[in-house]
């Protein structure tokens, strides 16, 4: 058991935002496998409220790279230099997550998506590939792009690809004690 756990915060360790690209191409094996890994990702009721457009043709791609940035707030330049990008929808919820998201006051939703998204990531570092994962773009534009309908939303997209280095960079996170208390806050 123990090694598994070690192999896990391996490649935990291993999964970072890559914000560089080289042009190599992703296989579609690589990418089935990645979504594989997300659709099994546990959702509140078993809801799966999720769906993964993946957008892999030239044009396209960088259509919807040049909305996840702009001229006033120079973020996400990077995004066209992925040769992969995910745009994750949130899709309507079953109706005992409903229930439950209004009787807890808790978006499960949401939580849902991130649990999906980074189990996508997490296969993607397994096969080699960097992710980024982004919230900031023209949700507006995005959804015209890809005919999204709009009582959707497009509440993430993922680049992917092969990084240009393959460093591992050192995390910063808060020290073990800082996020952690057991049986009080």
């Amino acid at each position: 058991m123990k090694e598994n756990t070690v192999d896990f915060i391996k490649l935990a360790r291993k999964r970072q935002s890559v914000r560089s690209y080289n042009n190599r191409p992703v296989e579609p094996e690589k990418l089935t496998r990645c979504i594989e890994a997300a659709r099994l990702a546990p959702s509140a009721c078993n809801s799966q409220p999720w769906k993964f457009i993946v957008v892999t043709e030239y044009g396209l791609r960088q259509q919807v790279a040049d909305a996840t940035s702009n001229r006033i707030l120079p973020l996400n330049h990077f995004t066209r230099q992925a040769p992969v990008l995910i745009v994750v929808v949130l899709e309507k919820p079953n109706v005992t997550s409903k229930i439950g998201t209004i009787i807890k006051n808790k978006q499960f939703t949401l939580i849902d998506l991130g649990i999906a998204t980074i189990h996508f990531c997490l296969q993607a570092a397994a096969e080699g590939l960097g992710t980024c994962i982004l919230g900031w773009f023209d949700e507006g534009r995005i959804k015209k792009l890809l005919n999204i309908p709009r009582s959707k939303r497009a509440e993430l997209i993922i680049t992917v690809g092969y990084p240009k280095s393959h460093e591992i960079r050192d995390k910063k996170r808060k020290d073990f004690h800082e996020i952690v208390s057991f049986n009080s806050y």
